[in-house]
């Protein structure tokens, strides 16, 4: 295995400085982490105090997937080009701007712009936090330590999110949700520079590749705006399909671009990693099944069981908690077994407490319903943590940038298909049931919700054969297949 040599500090004092770094940058990707799912539970309340229409109420949430899944590949490829602490520094910037003008917004026209920006932000964060942690730790178990504290982070923000969502709204108001952005946001801004090492690529500023921008760009946002849609046009509304159609037109166009560009946006050979590839497959699948099942799974703790916004939260620190204690091991056995059984055992543990949640009834009860699919559901962490490991291995410093985005991508437009699916699902099943006149509807939206996790426990599955058939057997008793390539 050829492995992408790092500039990393030798001793005590330059071990420190990296684990200081690594906090700080771990610090903003919780953060952005938390911001998908955080402003969840506080809708109804924002809704009143802002005078949403109910139908626009998505868009708090939908605008910040829009632009976060949109502009990752192009905010990973911009910080291999430009420097990546300046990228994060522009990007943590942005997002802390754009935090502060969401507590401050005067109307929900205003709130779901700064929500937009607040994802372009985070867009340009999250790529170059990641591909700085990839390059001040060499590949292997060094790698593999500073990864899964990574993906354990990955694992729990969305759950944490919707605890402090819930308690902040409920103890403190809506605006603190994203006063508490500002907070650790200007902190952080201070300290990267003196804390965070600047690299970048070594014809950083020679080459560029705008077509390639515009055209995944482009696909990417029209894509994310029209899964986020669907559930309200429908999925076969003449808008949803042009829509789809012209995603799809732009990622041919893409593909083909960056097969002769000089110097492309997203290298293709990249895809003959195998790792890689099956890795970002997996992210996706991850995505689309967790990141729905915490959504539908909030809409059935507050409408079907009535739990306030602060109970909902307490109710998902099950899965951050369990996570946070899988977080060690899963990275022990990444290191000394194999990343991809890691991560099919952790995708089979996941996808079956979904699944499990199919049960649950419409007069449910916390410990006799819900803690065993939560908890079971915390294996997550054995997936975030190999994928991330995944998506990077026999990756060089050239191409780290671009490579961190594309992971980020891939899980962020699997959880907004996950969800806009999920939601379709949901919403057809209980207005068919309703429809009947045979159902309360209470009963009514339990069995959409049912309906809504079986296909997010589905997909879940469908990532055990793609993990098992795509990435390559790694570990002490085998060595990766995967070459550096650049």
């Amino acid at each position: 295995m050829t492995v992408t040599k790092t500039r990393n500090d030798t001793g005590i004092g330059g071990e420190v400085r990296r684990w200081r770094a690594f906090s700080l940058l771990a610090v903003a990707y919780f953060m952005t982490a938390v911001d998908m799912l955080i402003v969840n539970v506080a809708l109804p309340t924002i809704g009143t105090k802002l005078h949403f229409a109910e139908s626009d109420l998505q868009w708090v949430v939908s605008a910040y997937a829009l632009t976060f899944g949109g502009f990752l590949l192009l905010g990973g490829r911009a910080a291999d080009l430009l420097g990546r602490r300046r990228m994060f520094m522009a990007g943590l910037a942005l997002f802390t701007a754009a935090s502060l003008a969401c507590a401050l917004a005067p109307s929900a026209t205003f709130l779901i712009i700064m929500r937009g920006v607040q994802g372009l932000g985070a867009a340009m964060v999250l790529p170059a936090a990641l591909s700085i942690v990839m390059n001040m730790f060499t590949e292997g178990a060094e790698r593999n330590k500073a990864l899964g504290l990574w993906g354990a982070i990955g694992a729990s923000g969305a759950t944490v999110g919707v605890l402090a969502g819930g308690a902040l709204t409920r103890y403190a108001g809506w605006p603190y949700i994203f006063y508490l952005n500002v907070a650790v946001g200007g902190i952080a801004l201070l300290l990267a520079r003196r804390v965070l090492p600047e690299s970048r690529r070594p014809d950083a500023g020679r080459r560029y590749d705008p077509l390639g921008a515009v055209t995944v760009t482009g696909a990417l946002v029209i894509l994310v705006y029209a899964i986020s849609q669907a559930p309200t046009v429908g999925w076969t509304a003449v808008r949803t399909l042009a829509l789809l159609a012209a995603a799809a037109a732009l990622l041919v166009a893409f593909v083909v671009v960056e097969a002769k560009a000089e110097a492309p946006l997203l290298p293709l050979r990249l895809f003959r990693l195998r790792t890689l590839a099956g890795s970002n497959a997996v992210g996706f699948l991850l995505g689309t099944s967790f990141y729905g099942y915490i959504f539908i799974g909030t809409l059935y703790m507050q409408q079907v069981l009535g739990y306030s916004a602060m109970k909902t939260g307490l109710a998902w620190l099950t899965v951050g908690l369990t996570g946070v204690v899988l977080a060690g091991p899963a990275q022990v056995l990444v290191t000394r077994l194999s990343a991809k059984v890691v991560m099919a055992v952790g995708m089979t543990l996941t996808a079956s407490g979904i699944l499990w949640a199919t049960q649950a009834p419409t007069h449910g009860s916390f410990w006799g319903h819900l803690a065993g699919p939560l908890f079971l559901t915390g294996s997550v962490t054995w997936v975030f943590i190999p994928v991330s490991i995944g998506a990077l291995v026999g990756v060089t410093e050239h191409d780290a940038g671009v490579a961190s985005g594309l992971i980020d991508s891939s899980q962020q437009l699997g959880g907004a298909i996950g969800i806009a699916v999920a939601s379709t699902v949901a919403a057809a099943r209980s207005r068919a049931l309703l429809g009947r006149g045979h159902t309360t509807t209470a009963a009514a939206l339990n069995s959409g919700f049912h309906s809504a996790f079986w296909v997010c426990g589905l997909a879940g599955l469908a990532a055990v054969p793609v993990a098992l058939l795509l990435i390559r057997r790694t570990g002490p008793r085998a060595r990766y297949r995967d070459h550096t390539i650049g």
